[in-house]
């Protein structure tokens, strides 16, 4: 997690001088053709693929209940008839709640990144170019929160919300808003002294104009990458919560709810039940982070060639 969080510091993209109007069909193709060289990134991007649409179709690939067990069927192994990835504690079968458990997982930790994107680009846009006595209250007041480690900041928050998905996207959402804030305030601070912003600012662009225009596709470009990696993290952190019991509310399938149940039974020598989830967690996880370092070369136009 650590190292996810560093990340910020060392992301950072050529400009794209004069603006959007130099974005075109050739630029997206020459990113699209630097990112599929990356073959762990695009092997990520197919596994990342595969769960979305499996947690989109569990219905439809498994006949079982993900809420729904059966007494007399409980801690069969895996391999039972019927049930590949056998059954919990519970009777229910692990294959179904780790489908369904997808669904709430991957909407925890992909929401609140999208949702706090836009808000964190834009105050990190605002105090990049104002500097002065704006720019300073602006990040003053994120490093207060950012002073807070990441997870015990989502739990307290999380705490006084209440369980529930609901409230644990919000609480994750409110601790990532520094984090992303801090990248465009960065990546904003380099752009705003280099000479395209000069050559705006000469030829009377406006404020607004060499914010979106000028600054705001070469700031964007190390925001989606942190971003992306952070989709990584915020799973792992929203697992955590639900681990804790604070996060989505039992008997909803949860991928951390499903290593919590699994904790319960390990010493008993049903490891499969804690491992299955905690796997899942881990390769989702790392596909978010091998798809950010892919999109990072891809947005690099020193490594796209023709």
């Amino acid at each position: 997690m650590t190292a996810t969080l560093q990340k910020a510091r060392r992301v950072e993209m050529p400009p794209v001088s004069g603006g959007m109007e130099h974005e075109g069909p050739s630029r997206f193709r020459l990113a699209v053709r630097a990112y599929v060289r990356d073959k762990a990134a695009v092997v990520a991007l197919i596994v990342l693929v595969l769960v979305v649409l499996a947690a989109m179709l569990a219905p439809f690939l498994t006949p079982y209940s993900p809420t729904e067990g059966s007494a007399s069927e409980r801690l069969q192994g895996i391999g039972t008839p019927g049930h590949p990835l056998g059954l919990d504690g519970q009777g229910r079968d692990v294959l179904s709640r780790i489908l369904y458990g997808g669904r709430n997982s991957l909407v925890a930790g992909v929401v609140p990144v999208v949702v706090v994107f836009p808000i964190a680009l834009t105050i990190g846009l605002l105090a990049g170019y104002a500097k002065g006595r704006v720019g300073e209250v602006l990040m003053r007041i994120l490093d207060v929160i950012f002073a807070f480690p990441l997870v015990l900041l989502a739990i307290a928050i999380a705490a006084v919300f209440g369980a529930g998905l609901g409230n644990v996207m919000i609480a994750v959402g409110i601790t990532l808003v520094p984090y992303l804030a801090r990248v465009a305030y960065t990546a904003t601070v380099q752009e705003t002294g280099k000479d395209y912003v000069e050559a705006a600012r000469a030829a009377g662009a406006t404020v607004p104009q060499i914010l979106w225009r000028e600054l705001l596709p070469n700031v964007v470009s190390p925001l989606v990458v942190y971003a992306t990696t952070l989709c990584g993290l915020t799973i792992v952190v929203t697992a955590g919560l639900s681990f804790l019991g604070i996060g989505v509310v039992p008997p909803t399938p949860d991928w951390g709810i499903m290593t919590s149940d699994g904790g319960k039974v390990l010493l008993e020598g049903y490891v499969y039940l804690a491992a299955i989830p905690g796997t899942v967690i881990l390769i989702v996880s790392l596909a978010f982070n091998l798809i950010g370092d892919g999109l990072r070369d891809a947005l690099d136009p020193r490594k796209q060639t023709s």
